[in-house]
């Protein structure tokens, strides 16, 4: 089968109708993201049907010629258009040869339990994870518990876009009925907590609204649902735990019902956000420097891996310390922290966004937001005494930020990344006084972290997701330094005309 595969393509034109529309850029450091569209918006595609059955082409390709063989499971999440997508990617797995497992409408870490469950080596999981409705993408993997990295994406854009398919036939499709009660069985076995917990359960609206509260109830939480009900509209706001807009309702229902915690899960329930039950809430590296404490006293001389957005106490915090534990430092994203966690052996992993890896005997070294806030939930089981305010005020206190994302187009971020990683190491160079100090150290490994004598850092890095790029800022000494830092960060990147306005800052 040969099809024309063309980078712009308008809707409803005979073109559309009859080409591969897939954008280069959607194949990105270790996902597909692509802007798909839906009704009313303004925006041109970035990728069609027929894109899509080209991307199962092109996929089931590859993970034949990665030795992974034919099997592949799929499933996707909670939008009016997955459906759709996830049979068009399973057409074109078909004709490339793979045998397909699907599991229906899903969470991606149901999808990777999936291939250890169903003994399958590959997955595909149809998602657009936390961004906004119109976003699509897939999820994918061919060496289980791992998702692909740069070299794999690499791989498989240039097949797509040469079309160079291997559609050899013989394909299969087997939906497996009920493979939620599996996962969730699984999930939750062995796991009741003795500790009368009150917990809200925010999911935005998306696909975690069909799973998570009844993983919390099966544990034994008294849960407080909080936009739980499937609406791919998402009326109330995205389901990112890393959005404010999102955490300020978590803050406000726990508030008001007296809970002992708010969790929210992102749109494909990977992701874990915290509140505690003071209405604070806890940005995702402090939440793993809490779960690290706990894990390390369970597990003396344990290995994390954290990735370079997230905070400094992984390193100086003491407790940690005594209980002999050591931090890496690694590249954001969850497909990075993912495979540096295997090959070190750690038994967790921890991203700024939420992403949170265990393995054995926690997890199975993928991430899940429901493995999180069930830790989450036995950490506070095993400190009966404790709130979970408590907890957090036991950490060394530390000024941070949220995530935030200044807009840049996608073929133009790593570039202003590179300008900026080079005016940094220049005025580490040159002794240049930055936000007051001379710069101590910088972390190239993903962007650039630059950090200042008395440990305040700030952090630049290309989105490997959005069109965006990523600025995150701490200090250890006050308010004042963060906002010192970052006005200083930012005074640079505005020396680039294509770096845009922040979608949220502090």
């Amino acid at each position: 089968m040969s099809l024309k595969i063309v980078s712009e393509a308008l809707p409803n034109t005979f073109e559309f109708e009859t080409s591969a529309l897939i954008k280069a850029s959607g194949f990105r450091e270790y996902d597909a993201r692509w802007w798909f569209g839906h009704p009313g918006s303004a925006e041109p595609p970035e990728l069609n049907l027929i894109g899509v059955q080209a991307l199962g082409m092109g996929l089931g390709t590859l993970i034949r010629r990665l030795g992974a063989g034919p099997d592949i499971v799929t499933g996707h999440d909670f939008r009016s258009y997955s459906l759709a997508i996830k049979l068009a990617l399973v057409s074109g797995l078909m004709a490339a040869g793979a045998r397909v497992r699907d599991i229906g409408l899903a969470l991606s870490p149901m999808a990777y339990f999936a291939q250890f469950a169903l003994d399958t080596p590959s997955v595909a999981m149809v998602t657009a994870s936390h961004n906004e409705n119109g976003w699509s993408g897939v999820k994918m993997g061919a060496a289980r518990p791992l998702t692909f990295g740069p070299e794999e994406m690499s791989a498989l854009k240039t097949i797509v876009l040469a079309g160079d398919f291997d559609l050899i036939g013989g394909g299969s499709y087997d939906f497996v009925a009920d493979f939620r009660k599996s996962y969730l069985d699984d999930l939750t076995r062995d796991k009741r907590i003795a500790r009368k917990l009150k917990v809200v359960a925010a999911c935005g609206n998306g696909t975690a609204g069909a799973f998570a509260p009844e993983a919390l109830e099966r544990i034994g939480c008294e849960v407080i649902p909080l936009d739980v009900e499937l609406d791919h509209t998402f009326p109330n706001y995205n389901p990112n735990p890393e959005d404010m807009r999102m955490l300020h309702a978590i803050r406000d229902k726990v508030l008001e019902t007296g809970a002992d915690v708010g969790l929210g899960f992102d749109g494909d329930g990977d992701r874990c956000g915290v509140v505690d039950n003071e209405g604070n809430e806890i940005f995702a590296d402090k939440v793993g420097v809490m779960l690290a404490r706990d894990i390390a006293q369970l597990h003396p001389g344990s290995t994390f891996v954290v990735d370079v957005k997230s905070t400094g106490l992984f390193n100086t915090d003491a407790a940690l310390r005594a209980d002999g534990a050591v931090t890496d430092y690694w590249k954001t994203g969850h497909s990075y922290i993912k495979r540096r966690v295997a090959e070190l052996g750690a038994i967790a992993g921890f991203e700024k966004s939420g992403h949170f890896f265990f393995n054995p005997p926690i997890g199975r070294g993928y991430d899940d937001g429901l493995i999180t806030a069930i830790a989450i939930c036995q950490m506070l089981d095993r400190s009966p005494t404790s709130s979970m305010a408590d907890l957090y005020r036991d950490l060394p206190l530390t000024f941070g930020t949220p995530t935030m994302s200044p807009h840049c187009a996608d073929e133009l971020k790593y570039g202003v990344v590179e300008r900026v990683v080079s005016d940094f190491q220049a005025m580490k160079q040159d002794g240049t006084v930055f936000a007051g100090q001379k710069i101590a150290e910088l972390i190239t490994v993903n962007g650039v972290r630059i950090v200042a004598e008395d440990g305040t850092w700030g952090l630049v890095r290309a989105s490997s997701n959005k069109p965006e790029l990523v600025v995150v800022v701490e200090s250890p000494v006050s308010s004042e330094r963060r906002r010192q830092m970052f006005e200083a960060v930012d005074a640079v990147l505005r020396r680039s005309p294509e770096v845009g306005a922040y979608n949220q800052t502090f």
